[in-house]
């Protein structure tokens, strides 16, 4: 079986279709051009590859926390989608399940986006997430995730780090913030998404800068908490970037079929229930 054809579940894309669903005139940054990606192009792009089912995240980026064209990607999906809203921080239960019943399965946090502070009272939205065994989806950079560690120790909420935690690929393996993300793993509640490299490599494709995070994540996580995740369609892309050449990547990181078929396959597929 060729790598393309592999099973995969991509546990990070997201859709934009402003002619159906416009951006929010409020928005600072709206993705154009090669940007853009709507739910049919998205589908092709699965087709292609092998993925299966996909987790699709709200972005920041267009839309804020106007959930329209995630939840109508998800309801025309075939049952393929499923998705991450982005939720007030004064949301209620009663809004947290209507969003879960609509194939929501956690809220994002993205303090690469709003900063520290915009969080700093949070914790309330945390712990309704947990209530429901909805997922924390939290995109950090840095050191930003040590506000967010204390609270998913106290707290039982199930949570996906994207992007390998994006530390600073120069500060080492010992930095605060990734430091703080390996000590997560004895929670055995948070997974991280082996993706988004170029989001904090310094060096461009196969960003080999990356790899050194990658493998301590592995050895700390192992693959029953890891997931793969493409990005796709590549917003703020310092260079260009295409789904193939990252399914490649990740032969050359998990060469072994069996890891492979773990990270693309089992792991999303029992936390997420895809196929259920």
């Amino acid at each position: 079986m060729s790598l393309f054809q592999e099973p995969k579940i991509d546990c990070h894309a997201h859709v934009f279709d402003p002619v159906r669903f416009p951006y929010g005139e409020d928005i600072e940054y709206k993705p154009r051009g090669q940007e853009m990606g709507t739910a049919a192009q998205y589908a092709q792009v699965m087709k292609t590859y092998g993925t299966q089912y996909a987790l699709l995240v709200q972005p920041n980026s267009g839309y804020g926390s106007d959930n329209r064209c995630l939840l109508d990607a998800i309801a025309h999906g075939g049952g393929r989608l499923k998705g991450i809203a982005i939720a007030d921080l004064d949301a209620d239960i009663a809004t947290l399940r209507a969003l879960q019943a609509q194939g929501i399965v956690g809220a994002a946090f993205n303090p690469t986006f709003h900063g520290i502070d915009y969080y700093r009272r949070s914790e309330p939205l945390i712990a309704k997430l947990a209530d429901l065994g909805m997922f924390l989806n939290l995109q950090c950079e840095h050191d930003q995730l040590e506000l967010f560690a204390p609270w998913i120790e106290k707290l039982p909420i199930k949570v996906l780090i994207d992007h390998c935690g994006r530390p600073t690929a120069a500060a080492g393996l010992d930095q605060p913030g990734f430091a703080a993300l390996l000590r997560l793993a004895m929670t055995n509640r948070v997974s991280v998404k082996i993706s988004g490299y170029s989001k904090f490599a310094q060096r461009p494709y196969p960003f080999e800068d990356a790899w050194p995070y990658v493998r301590v994540i592995v050895d700390a996580f192992t693959l029953d908490q890891c997931l793969w995740a493409s990005d796709w369609p590549y917003l703020r892309a310092p260079e260009r970037q295409d789904y193939g050449p990252l399914v490649a990547l990740a032969e050359t990181l998990f060469p072994d079929a069996a890891d492979r078929h773990k990270l693309f396959w089992d792991t999303p597929k029992r936390l997420f229930g895809f196929g259920v």
